[in-house]
């Protein structure tokens, strides 16, 4: 049989028990993995609890079906052994499989969350062919500790549908590819389930089926559907009369500088300087800005030693990604020395070239940065902080210290009630000497000094935050308080009597006013 040359062979290749051979992989680590004789089910958070992610054998076996509430299946199934999802960790994973499945050709894509698309038109016989090639994936996800279906068709929505119904290592032709796809079900057209139900309560429950309806008769009937959802455009790119070309990610950009050295040598800090020009140079045509560095030496006796920077925005000047090293290579071991180095910019972000001011004055936000930058090199990213705000009621909870490399600066905050300049964190008993009724302590002592009020204002009640609110929590009754002296202070009384939520209340000094 001859082919055109011109015939697309795209290859699906299909994971049904990815996050589940994942988690084993994660486990197995650093604990013993549960026998897979019982029935072990992955969980994510639903709607109304947890709902079945993703489960091994024996638990689809007994009719254990993902999406089910976890209290429903055990209640049933009191055996049933539940573990944490990772979802974000499984797209990561698939990812990272994207660019590596681009051993086999230059153009793959993710297909959902658990599958690959590849555009192997022209490199299947770099491999010994089409059946080797496909043998050649199954063995190499298998080294890895993965199940993979695999199947090569003309098109897209072909491969990914014999991949996920078909027989297993399925090649399909342009002449054989209707005769293949005809006794699948409509479900391998990647319809939504709401249009599978439809499709099936009219007696159309194979692809052949479907092929067979006049083109006019489903299109008017699905006509309100989106391209994506629209089974009569999606049976038109399966069977290749409508376009549908894979497109691929680009690479990640990589940027790193070295100098090899004709001989060991123990201070790596002469070298420096050239290394971030070089980097910095291809950054800029690349109009890229360095996020994070890592500065690696290789030692002679086969050792490295890495040493990381980070910034608070992108940067490409040589000479302020130089001093976020100072005093950090002092504490590099060289050993009996080293002879390369390599400078990396581990994550990057668009940075357009710029014309400077032309009145000759000074960017203040990247002033600002670079000392950030200096800062948190010296110090450290968690000493280095600055304050967001945070929607709360609760005084103490309204105020956190970020760290600067990791966040922006929240705008000022607008307040509309008076609040003091200064809080204690915790807040502070007192005793309490004498109180008005229903109102604050006429005098109270705090350490060990008694003060005598003269006026106040209040209260102000803040009521506990009622989706954390936990047995024993109780109403603050905050009063602004005014000494002898002139000072003032802001008190509260912690619970109500007989509020039943404790015993008698407590009074706290939480902050001062100007």
């Amino acid at each position: 049989m001859t082919r055109s040359p011109r015939t697309q062979r795209i290859v699906s290749v299909w994971f049904p028990d990815l996050a589940m051979e994942r988690w084993r992989q994660m486990i197995s680590r650093y604990r013993t993995a549960p026998d897979e004789a019982a029935p072990i089910a992955l969980t994510r958070d639903g709607p109304h609890g947890p709902i079945i992610h993703a489960l091994n054998g024996t638990a689809l076996e007994r009719g254990i079906r993902p999406l089910a509430r976890v209290v429903d299946v055990q209640a049933i199934h009191p055996d049933l052994h539940v573990e944490q999802a990772d979802p974000p960790g499984d797209q990561a994973f698939l990812e990272r499989l994207t660019h590596w499945a681009r051993r086999w050709c230059p153009w793959t894509v993710s297909d959902a969350d658990n599958g690959l698309i590849l555009d192997t038109t022209g490199s299947a016989h770099l491999f010994g062919g089409e059946t080797a090639l496909l043998r050649d994936m199954i063995q190499r996800f298998a080294i890895q500790g993965l199940t993979a279906r695999v199947a090569m068709a003309p098109t897209r929505g072909a491969a990914q549908a014999l991949a996920r119904y078909g027989a297993a290592s399925t090649l399909c032709d342009d002449t054989d590819m209707a005769p293949q796809l005809d006794p699948l079900p409509v479900n391998a057209l990647q319809l939504e389930a709401e249009t599978a139900r439809l499709l099936d309560r009219l007696g159309l429950k194979t692809i052949g089926a479907l092929n067979a309806v006049p083109r006019s008769t489903l299109m008017r009937r699905f006509s309100g559907l989106s391209a994506d959802r629209n089974p009569l455009i999606l049976l038109d790119r399966t069977l290749g009369r409508a376009a549908d070309p894979v497109n691929a990610p680009p690479d990640a950009a990589y940027f790193m500088a070295r100098t090899r050295l004709a001989e060991p040598v123990i201070d790596p800090v002469p070298y420096l300087d050239g290394l971030a020009q070089r980097l910095c140079r291809d950054l800029a045509q690349a109009e890229q800005g360095a996020r994070h560095l890592r500065l690696t030496i290789y030692r002679i006796d086969g050792e490295w030693r890495t040493v990381d920077a980070a910034t608070a925005r992108a940067s490409r000047d040589p000479a302020h990604l130089v001093k976020l090293f100072d005093g950090k290579l002092d504490s590099m071991d060289p050993g009996f020395g080293f002879d390369l180095l390599t400078l990396e910019a581990g994550r990057v972000e668009p940075l357009c070239l710029h014309q400077d001011r032309l009145d000759g004055t000074r960017d203040a936000n990247a002033d600002v940065a670079a000392l950030l930058d200096r800062l948190t090199a010296r110090l450290g990213a968690q000493k280095v902080t600055w304050s967001t705000w945070s929607e709360s009621h609760k005084p103490e909870d309204v105020e956190t210290l970020r760290p600067a490399l990791q966040t922006e600066p929240s705008a000022p905050l607008t307040l509309t009630v008076e609040r003091p300049i200064r809080l204690l964190q915790p807040a502070e008993e007192v005793q309490v000497l004498y109180a008005v009724p229903e109102g604050p302590p006429s005098q109270f002592r705090w350490r060990r000094v008694v003060y005598r009020m003269t006026r106040y204002t209040g209260p102000e009640r803040i009521a506990p935050e009622w989706w954390k609110d936990r047995p024993g929590t109780r109403l603050r009754d905050y009063y602004k308080v005014e000494i002898e002296d002139g000072r003032r202070f802001w008190l509260y009384r912690d619970g109500v009597v007989h509020d039943g939520r404790g015993g008698d209340p407590r009074w706290f000094l939480h902050g001062f006013f100007a």
